[in-house]
């Protein structure tokens, strides 16, 4: 079975990029925020992360708006690079929206039938294994329901998708027939305490929403083509902004749907671990993230970017000094 990786990577100090996004007007609603689009100057971490934690991948799909780091070897046989109008319908392009970009992935050539998505946050930091991602053919994920809350801000998208993202889940599938159908999979050891979530909401009707870890995603390309065949209007509304707006679905509902319809294998949430990088908004995020990356018992860690723009540069550097000493060595990916 091959697997293969998608990873999406956007410079947002690009002039052609930056050129072409300052032509279109966000709406209101729109998430405009340009932490979404900054340069950490780390990427090379990640791919020599994979080369040594995970050598076994099929291939690489490098899915870009067209730019790329001067130092990446597009040589590798290992690496494919998507361009956006490679594969997204071009009545969305260009897009400037993380939603169109990742839920049009089935229509990329030659991607392989599984597939596990990275974000350019998530670096391995330990081994990782193909049965971590897939079992016999099945993605690995967690199924634990969640109570979900958006909270107001007036200065800020808020961010929905995951509300929205339980439309369709709800509109297609029976709750109790769901739970009770593969109730092995609902109740998984490999859970731990967090079973106790799902246990509290079972009574509840409809699904409240579903807990996410933000790491990897394991999918089938099957199941974009299933939900696509049944929700494609309401798909493409979100493909056609061009900016993340706050009534947006975004990929989680694949994820979903493939935990409602059985079609994945229970795996631990202890596989990685999220880190919200707050610095003096959340004093010990910073140094919960370099630990973490020293962290041995941590295979995957995401960083997720919520840094204030003045200290930005001064935490950027500390990171990237840390993955360095785990992974100091070029891969191949790099001339």
């Amino acid at each position: 079975m091959d697997i293969d990786f998608i990873i999406t990577w956007v410079d947002g100090s690009d002039p052609k990029w930056l050129k072409e996004k300052e032509q279109y007007s966000p709406s209101k609603g729109s998430d405009t925020n340009k932490a979404r689009y900054r340069y950490w100057d780390n990427l090379q971490y990640w791919f020599r992360g994979i080369e040594k934690f995970a050598p076994w991948v099929h291939k690489i799909f490098f899915v870009t708006y067209g730019h790329y780091p001067s130092w990446l070897n597009i040589g590798n046989p290992k690496l494919k690079i998507v361009n956006h109008k490679d594969y997204i319908p071009n009545e969305w392009l260009p897009t400037f929206s993380s939603r169109t970009i990742d839920m049009n992935f089935h229509r990329i050539p030659e991607l392989s039938e599984h597939f596990v998505y990275f974000n350019d946050d998530m670096f391995l930091t330990a081994p990782v294994s193909p049965e971590d991602f897939f079992k016999k053919g099945l993605p690995c994920d967690t199924a634990i329901l969640n109570t979900l809350y958006v909270g107001i801000n007036p200065n800020k998208a808020e961010f929905m998708a995951p509300i929205f993202d339980t439309i369709p889940i709800n509109r297609h599938f029976k709750k109790s027939d769901v739970i009770k159908k593969n109730i092995g999979k609902w109740f998984s050891p490999h859970y731990g305490i967090q079973s106790f979530r799902t246990l509290l909401l079972t009574p509840w009707r409809y699904f409240t929403g579903f807990m996410n870890y933000h790491l990897p995603y394991s999918y089938l390309k099957s199941t974009y083509k299933d939900v696509w065949d049944v929700e494609g209007d309401l798909l493409a509304e979100t493909c056609s902004h061009k900016f993340r707006q706050s009534v947006d679905l975004n990929h989680w509902v694949f994820n979903y749907w493939q935990i409602v319809t059985g079609n994945f294998s229970p795996r631990s949430p202890k596989l990685g671990k999220q880190i919200n990088i707050l610095g003096s908004l959340a004093p010990g995020s910073n140094e919960a993230a370099l630990k973490a990356i020293k962290d041995n018992n941590i295979r995957i860690v995401c960083l997720n970017d919520g840094l204030p723009e003045e200290e930005f540069e001064d935490v950027k550097n500390r990171v990237n000094m840390t993955l360095d000493k785990l992974l100091s060595n070029k891969s191949s990916f790099e001339l």
